[in-house]
């Protein structure tokens, strides 16, 4: 894992029977994969549900997640001998691939512990990125700033170690986004254009709701059979999809992965994800052609949609 620990620091200064109540806490971390995946790993709800627990020992349930301007995400934190700890995070501005602003409230047991603003800059490019965090806390418990510093600086660990195994793969389809979600959802012409060139579905079971699944095999062109099982467990009509991808039906996870789409006047950004379960499976993928496979797969969704 590559990654650059450039500061995780505190300052504030406030009256003396105040110190500790508010404090801004800052956090810098360079990532070596491109801006998108960055900020895909920093927004995407299936992303920040694999890296938002700060140890292995903490499990953490998003109850909601969307993703927008006035939206908000609600996660439940459990611990072995802890309360449990209720997060809100409200998004309040997102330009992409530049800054977010989002307020959170942590609560347990009924009770709020502190509340927060929480800005992320981020800057890069095709090669790098960074990500460059301002949380502006304000206490209602005691030892707030401490857990936050830890939170905040394990998760952001996480984070880096996520966005170094994630596939994000982008294109701009000329259809309206009722169109392709459609071509998408639909149990009947998902499996006509899902794969890359040369490749063919053949359906077991399909149910595209969120808890359904899909499990088919893909075939390639010189008939090698790949079976695939994927579990849907976010559904947003027209704006995203989450899913497991798996090996085949009981077969192991490959990964967590997610496709979004954005009205763009008219046509739409399409954007699909995958967090690799390791870095190995991440590393191999890269090593027989999943990226320009994947361009293959949303090349023939593009076809499909704009021939509707």
């Amino acid at each position: 894992m590559t990654q650059n620990l450039v500061t995780d620091s505190a300052t504030g200064a406030v009256p003396d029977d105040w110190t500790g109540r508010f404090v801004t806490l800052t956090f810098e971390r360079d990532v070596a994969v491109p801006l998108a995946v960055l900020w895909n790993v920093w927004t995407a709800p299936a992303a920040r549900a694999v890296w938002a627990a700060p140890s292995p020992s903490v499990t953490v349930e998003f109850l909601e997640a969307d993703t927008r301007v006035g939206g908000r995400e609600i996660s439940i934190c459990r611990g072995e001998g802890h309360p449990d700890i209720r997060c809100e995070c409200g998004w309040l501005e997102l330009q992409p691939a530049r800054c977010s602003v989002n307020y959170e409230v942590i609560s347990s047991e009924g009770v709020t512990q502190s509340v927060a603003l929480v800005t992320a800059d981020i800057s890069g490019t095709h090669e790098s990125s960074r990500l460059g965090l301002t949380v502006q806390l304000s206490s209602l418990a005691e030892d707030m700033e401490a857990g936050y510093r830890e939170g905040f600086s394990a998760a952001l660990d996480n984070l880096v170690s996520t966005a170094e195994r994630t596939m994000v793969l982008q294109r701009v389809i000329k259809a309206p986004r009722s169109i392709v979600w459609s071509v998408w959802m639909n149990p009947e012409t998902l499996p006509q254009w899902w794969g890359p060139e040369g490749f063919s579905c053949r359906t077991k079971r399909i149910d595209l709701r969120a808890g359904g699944e899909w499990v088919f095999d893909m075939i390639g062109p010189d008939g090698t059979i790949f079976p695939n099982h994927h579990l849907y467990n976010d559904v947003l009509p027209e704006e995203r999809i989450g899913y497991a991808l798996h090996a085949g039906e009981d077969g192991p996870k490959h990964a967590d992965a997610w496709a979004s789409f954005e009205d763009l006047d008219g046509a739409t950004k399409v954007t699909l994800g995958m967090v690799f379960s390791t870095s190995a499976e991440f590393q191999e993928a890269k090593g027989f052609g999943a990226v320009e496979l994947g361009l293959q797969t949303l090349g023939k969704l593009e076809r499909f949609a704009t021939s509707r």
